[in-house]
């Protein structure tokens, strides 16, 4: 896949990141992953990130990264393109990067660096050194230490062909208008704040129509109904499943930090799909918070 194919991809069409699947003991399950990824292709995401923000991308260390990265690749080859998480320091980033185009993936997300802040120059540096490691399309996540303004974003659109996305998961509106206006149709541009959903139809009338949902992990169908909602204007379909769904959902999510992560993988289990346990820092939603989420999920009724 060109990178100009990876931007057609992406353009239109819900993505999602599927949860990376651990033991007990908090190791990598590749059979258990290799399943998830079977059932979560057929329900008609236009791509999948492995090894992303809700792939616990942050806790995996040494030969787990190519691992799972290449059973993404190779359970999804003939159903759905995966696009592998990279980030972290530099030179991290693009050995994970070249692995990943090795092992066939068909482009990159690049994640925010670790720790350090950095100003927009140290910013444009790293974001072209990455790029310009490999042939496969690359977007951008422009999230916590990796804020690009629209004069960075400039800069990077002239020197490195195949960056051709940019998520955001900031959410400044100020700055999303500029970037988009600034930048025009040079990138596919997607919705990236966490529950991605309860923003789309603001981002979308900032020209930004496509978003990853974490909740395609246990809701498929209703990731997919209202990703549909969206893409058509339907407003009453929206405002029931925020009512009944999203915001309840919210509700959970927000009483602990990382829960953004650790209620994908509670519904994912609750859906007979588990994934097992968040590995530390994170922690997993408590039996009171499990019961709360299962019971949302019963009002959806089946996926």
């Amino acid at each position: 896949m060109s990178p100009q194919e990876l931007k057609t991809t992406i353009s239109s069409g819900l993505l999602s990141f599927p949860v990376t699947d651990f033991d007990a003991q908090g190791n990598f399950q590749p059979s258990t992953y290799a399943k998830r990824l079977e059932w979560l292709a057929p329900y008609g995401a236009t791509a999948l990130f492995a090894a992303g923000g809700t792939g616990e991308f942050f806790s995996l260390v040494g030969e787990e990264y190519g691992q799972v990265i290449k059973v993404a690749v190779d359970t999804c080859k003939h159903s759905v393109p995966i696009i592998a998480g990279v980030g972290g320091p530099t030179r991290q980033a693009i050995a994970m990067a070249k692995q990943a185009e090795a092992l066939g993936a068909k482009g990159l997300l690049l994640l925010p660096h670790y720790l350090t802040e950095a100003g927009q120059q140290g910013l444009v540096a790293h974001v072209e050194a990455v790029c310009k490691s490999v042939k496969i399309g690359v977007i951008v996540y422009n999230r916590a230490v990796c804020k690009l303004s629209a004069a960075s974003l400039q800069q990077l659109a002239d020197r490195c062909p195949n960056l051709v996305g940019f998520k955001d998961g900031v959410g400044e509106i100020e700055a999303m208008v500029t970037v988009r206006q600034k930048l025009g149709d040079r990138f596919a541009y997607l919705g990236g704040l966490p529950t991605a959903e309860v923003y789309a139809a603001a981002y979308k009338a900032l020209g930004v129509p496509v978003y990853s949902s974490a909740v395609f992990n246990f809701v498929p169908k209703t990731a997919m109904e209202f990703y549909r909602a969206v893409a058509a204007d339907d407003r009453a379909t929206q405002s029931r499943l925020i009512d009944d769904f999203f915001l309840p959902y919210l509700d959970i999510r927000n009483r602990q930090a990382g829960y953004a992560v650790s209620i994908i993988k509670a519904g994912a289990t609750l859906v007979g799909h588990p994934a097992g346990p968040v590995r530390p820092p994170l922690t997993d939603l408590t039996g009171e918070e499990v019961e709360m989420l299962s019971a949302l999920i019963k009002r959806l009724g089946p996926q």
